[in-house]
């Protein structure tokens, strides 16, 4: 109740300043901003005046071409961005109708995991809630969440972090697949052995393929070998679709193409456990709710096991 307290102590005109600021720095014009509050460019550039010239700081640095913040418009960006927040959630927990999913989010995921699952969840969850802005950053690389600003990334392999807070989203499991024109040449493996009788499709620097030694045995890497090499991922897809060999890849790539019949899965009975897909985001006593809705769409496609064509 603090955040409304302040809410009701600063004033219509305060808030109205602060909401321009918010809008403008993360949609990046006034005119983003300005279709947000129903109003016109001329009135948010007038509360921005306003809130400068309160504040006696610069916050965002305008140009005809383009927004930038100033050092200290970055952090007051942060702590805006909270405050309405927390002021929306105050206001949900005493209104009867609920309050709607508003403000900036901020999204990180693997690459291509995240072009192919995460970007579309994306596209569905902003025509649901219309009054918020996501930004999809796509990288391989594990981002800092506090230091970027990252509001919820996407993972997949088992948490290391304890730092951060995480929700599992699903489960997915990697499988060996060929193509029928493969097949019909070399024949089918039967084991794991079989695998040194076939040319195996390997990503560059990558240890072996973890399979089972048996159907119920232990879990181990094992070493292949083959006349392609590359340390692209969705080459060794692509050469797998072309027929060239054998190829050891994540049901979220290849699904559409198991349930198409372009490849099939073999060793399924030597799979190795799945791992988890999960969302992180930084420990907060109170999630944003635009945070939490986004997690649980997450949740709900990818738990689904229909979804990558397992539940079938």
């Amino acid at each position: 109740m603090i955040f409304y307290f302040w809410y009701v102590i600063a004033g219509v005109d305060h808030l109205k300043q602060i909401r321009a600021f918010v809008d403008s720095a993360t949609r990046g014009s006034l005119s983003a901003a300005a279709r947000v509050e129903g109003v016109t460019p001329a009135v948010i550039g007038r509360r921005l005046d306003a809130l400068e010239a309160r504040l006696g700081v610069k916050l965002l640095l305008r140009t005809t071409r383009k927004l930038s913040l100033s050092f200290e418009g970055q952090a007051f960006l942060e702590d805006c961005q909270r405050i309405l927040n927390e002021l929306a959630n105050a206001e949900a927990a005493v209104s009867l109708g609920g309050v709607r999913a508003s403000g900036h989010l901020k999204v990180s995921a693997p690459a291509g995991f995240g072009r192919r699952h995460v970007a579309p969840q994306v596209v569905a969850f902003i025509e649901e809630n219309p009054d918020v802005s996501v930004r999809l950053d796509l990288s391989d690389r594990v981002v800092d969440l506090l230091n970027e600003g990252v509001d919820c990334a996407v993972r997949i392999g088992e948490m290391a972090d304890s730092s951060l807070a995480s929700s599992k989203l699903g489960e997915m499991r990697r499988v060996v697949v060929a193509s029928p024109a493969y097949l019909a040449r070399h024949g089918q493996p039967l084991a794991p052995a079989d695998l040194a009788a076939h040319n195996c499709l390997s990503l560059d620097q990558q240890r072996g393929w973890t399979l089972r030694e048996t159907p119920a045995g232990e879990v181990v890497q094992r070493k292949v070998s083959g006349a392609f090499e590359c340390n692209d991922g969705a080459v060794l897809h692509e050469w797998a679709l072309a027929g060239k060999g054998l190829a050891w890849r994540s049901v979220w790539e290849v699904g559409d193409d198991l349930r198409c019949g372009r490849l099939i899965s073999l060793l399924d009975d030597y799979a190795a456990p799945p791992v988890g897909i999960y969302a992180v985001f930084p420990q907060r006593r109170h999630l944003p709710l635009r945070v939490r809705l986004f997690i649980d769409r997450l949740k709900t496609t990818f738990g689904n096991p229909q979804y990558w064509g397992l539940g079938r």
